[in-house]
């Protein structure tokens, strides 16, 4: 066995005299999270979409940065969007016009 170091060696002893207590959640709400994970993951239908290959890499990269595959990412991605966590930021591009391209000033 590998040599503690100091810290270590402190949870190890607050361990062993009882003094750490667990913080897990209530078994009512444990079963809640269960449900909550399990709907999360259901997946029942296939989609079919073309990206641009840019797009793409750039999706594939970001899931390898997180470690998971790109597919799992782009789910992840629609379900927060669809249930309000996930939130459009206004683009910068073209601030002196709309949505369709109508100048805001008047102009």
């Amino acid at each position: 066995m590998n040599k503690l170091d100091e810290f270590e060696q402190e949870i190890l002893d607050a361990y062993e005299q009882g003094e750490l207590v667990s913080n897990s959640p209530a078994k009512t709400d444990l079963s809640k999270f269960k449900a909550a994970a399990s709907a999360t993951f259901i997946k029942d239908k296939r989609v079919n979409i073309r990206l641009s290959s840019p797009d793409l890499m750039d999706i594939q990269a970001r899931a390898l940065e997180e470690g998971i595959p790109y597919q799992t990412l782009i789910a992840s991605v629609l379900h927060k969007y669809v249930s309000g966590r996930l939130m459009e930021k206004p683009s910068n591009l073209n601030t002196s016009t709309n949505r369709r391209g109508v100048d805001e000033t008047g102009a």
